[in-house]
């Protein structure tokens, strides 16, 4: 067989065949994908995708929280394409650049806003969130070093937080699955409890209350090791992979309260909330807070080729650049001018279209409508958004909130009905979350909110005949 032919050449079976003999996935049992087999996309367009079968899904995730301009944007592939055939690669270490780079970090810190005393106007490139949140680490480090604060190395994260899968990544995150697999987390990250009203709010409790209190947990973990230790409280505005945890609006003031009072970084990780997803090109705006760094990643391509980086804040750049001399810290693949040159053109599209102002505006309240809506279903004990996020969460007992047993994965049986019914939405535990593109229009969130609800039926009627309700 020629491995090289088009999906077209090769039927699903053995495409799905070459799958399993050869491509190990992220974050996937083989021993079940081998039975059951991969869905194979093969193409795609605005707001949906195709897969091997001819089978037309409603991409509800936009990829993998990422492609917020939607699919099948020529001027990316044109861009890409020009840079290509300009100039397809060269290294940005020593003393070298490239004009996409250069322009590129340019505009980013053009659009970044200064909120208070705080400012962006450098650029740190990688290639994905998992390299940025490395480089944060080294980069916090290696600023308290410069200080003569070398003793301040533990950075603080949250349990169920996602910051990434390589080793300083994975051990940032909180996903217990992910640290029982490796040793991890490294020495120096130890984590908190995160702002779950839902899960984690006592009877009786106002979600501003809980707020206040869930922020306090840092402040305890502070005390705790010691406050001439820790170096950085990392946290992405809201937790993507964990769920859509939204924080009750008290949260982020308090945060920013007590890692002024203790003099540690911030570090606010966008890899999912920037560009747009929650209204503003960077979500901390959205929330008023003070980052001294801000991963991002994913949608500053729209995902249509890997781009990563850190927005490193004045109080943090100073330093490096003025005292650390040589910063032994970089990737061959840093400013990669392709990928800048792609990312350029996006934010052209999400200017143009003023995608981010559509999302806070009147486009991001129809969607908040819609879905909240869905609170009337009885499987739903809570749904909630924010821009261009939401999850819901499926409750056996809708006046109780009763939830469900783990081993009863009914996450999953609501993500398969939505599947066989041409949706993709993603199951965190007894969660549901989307993540759409921000192109949809009022047409398309009304299609997208029946296909939901149409699922939750069929969870619903499948949950009776199994007996689990």
């Amino acid at each position: 067989m020629n491995t090289h032919s088009t999906a077209e050449q090769l039927s699903t079976r053995e495409i799905q065949a070459l799958d399993s003999a050869h491509f190990i996935h992220p974050f996937t049992d083989h021993g079940d994908l081998a039975t059951r087999g991969a869905r194979v996309i093969t193409r795609s367009d605005g707001i949906y995708i195709w897969d091997s079968e001819g089978e037309k899904l409603l991409d509800a995730m936009s990829g993998l929280w990422c492609v917020n301009a939607g699919y099948g944007r020529k001027a990316l592939a044109e861009a890409a394409y020009e840079q290509m055939m300009t100039l397809p690669f060269y290294n940005s270490f020593f003393q070298t650049t490239n004009v996409p780079a250069v322009k590129l970090a340019t505009r980013l810190a053009a659009l970044a806003p200064k909120v208070g005393d705080r400012s962006f106007e450098h650029v740190f490139f990688s290639s994905s969130g998992s390299e940025s949140n490395d480089s944060n680490v080294r980069m916090v480090r290696r600023y308290w070093d410069l200080l003569g604060q070398p003793q301040r190395k533990v950075i603080i994260s949250r349990h169920n937080a996602y910051h990434g899968s390589t080793m300083a990544g994975a051990s940032l995150g909180g996903m217990s699955g992910m640290h029982a697999q490796g040793d991890l987390p490294i020495p120096n990250i130890t984590h908190i409890g995160q702002p779950y009203f839902f899960e984690d709010g006592k009877p009786g409790e106002t979600a501003d209350a809980f707020g206040v209190r869930a922020a306090g947990w840092l402040e305890d973990k502070i005390l705790e090791v010691g406050p001439d230790k820790v170096a950085a409280f990392i946290a992405e505005p809201i937790q993507g992979a964990g769920g859509v945890i939204i924080p009750p609006a008290t949260y982020w003031p308090e945060i920013q309260r007590i890692v002024d009072k203790y003099g540690i970084l911030l570090i606010s990780d966008e890899v999912i909330c920037a560009f747009g997803r929650l209204g503003h090109w960077f979500a901390y705006e959205r929330f008023g807070y003070k980052p001294d760094l801000v991963t991002f990643a994913k949608a500053v391509t729209s995902g249509y080729i890997p781009l990563g980086g850190v927005m490193v804040g004045n109080r943090v750049a100073k330093v490096l650049i003025e005292q650390g001399g040589e910063f032994n810290h970089g990737y061959t693949y840093s400013g990669h001018p392709v990928a800048c040159a792609v990312a350029l053109a996006n934010l052209d599209i999400m200017e143009a279209e003023q995608l981010p102002q559509r999302v806070r505006g009147e486009m991001g309240d129809y969607f908040a409508k819609r879905f909240l809506a869905l609170k009337d279903h009885p499987l739903v004990g809570d749904a909630e958004t924010c821009g261009f996020v939401a999850g819901l969460v499926l409750v056996k007992n809708k006046q109780t909130k009763q939830r469900f047993n783990p081993d009863d994965a009914v996450g999953m049986i609501c993500r398969g009905h939505c599947f066989r019914n041409g949706l993709i939405m993603r199951a965190v535990g007894d969660r549901m979350i989307i993540a759409p593109p921000l192109t949809m229009t009022h047409a398309d969130i009304d299609e997208l909110l029946r296909l939901i609800h149409q699922a939750l039926d069929l969870t619903q009627a499948d949950l009776h005949q199994k007996g689990l309700i």
